[in-house]
């Protein structure tokens, strides 16, 4: 069963590259006392995935973190190099936190696994993005590729509606389902 709003995350490690090569990071050391985005897509360099996802959220990380942001993650079930690979070639930088979930193990603790055999893509993670306070998750946006399921463009859902509630920092997690969807508009 895929996670709720209000949930802890559950505990895990992933793989992140540093200058000493390949490292685990807790998901205690990623979300702890922490305002954290993080965004799935079911592969590095896949088409959708390196056009339009991941550039949404580097053009925007800017806009993102003025919202009260600490860390904008993207996980894919890749193994650590290709990640790196990926951020590099992308240009990320320091304005997104590649992480590998190499096994699926991860995804499948979120219940956000996508089994895409049918690509010969083997076990992936499903194409999502929450905001995380703390280690609790606000609402998991999915994507499933229903034509027209988002309006939004990648990286722009949690900037463009102010939450009605009060305590959100300008983050609105029920808009993240936009997130992942849709390219972003290239600011001018």
């Amino acid at each position: 069963m895929a996670i709720k709003a209000g949930e802890r995350m559950p505990a895990g490690k992933l793989k992140r590259m540093t200058k000493e090569g390949p490292k685990d990071i807790t998901t205690d050391e990623l979300f702890k006392g922490k305002t954290v985005v993080l965004f799935s897509v079911p592969g590095a360099f896949t088409p959708t995935c390196d056009a339009k996802h991941l550039p949404g959220f580097v053009q925007l990380a800017d806009q993102i973190r003025a919202k009260g942001v600490d860390t904008i993650a993207c996980m894919a079930v890749n193994d650590v190099f290709v990640m790196n690979a990926w951020g590099k070639a992308q240009g990320v930088g320091d304005r997104v936190l590649m992480l590998a979930d190499g096994n699926g193990e991860y995804s499948k603790s979120l219940g956000l696994e996508l089994d895409a055999s049918g690509f010969g893509m083997g076990t992936r993670g499903q194409r999502f993005a929450v905001v995380v306070r703390d280690a609790r998750t606000g609402l998991p946006c999915r994507d499933y590729g229903r034509p027209g399921a988002c309006r939004e463009r990648a990286g722009q859902g949690p900037l463009h509606q102010e939450r009605k509630r009060g305590g959100s920092r300008g983050l609105d997690p029920d808009r993240l389902r936009y997130v992942a969807a849709h390219p972003p508009s290239v600011p001018s």
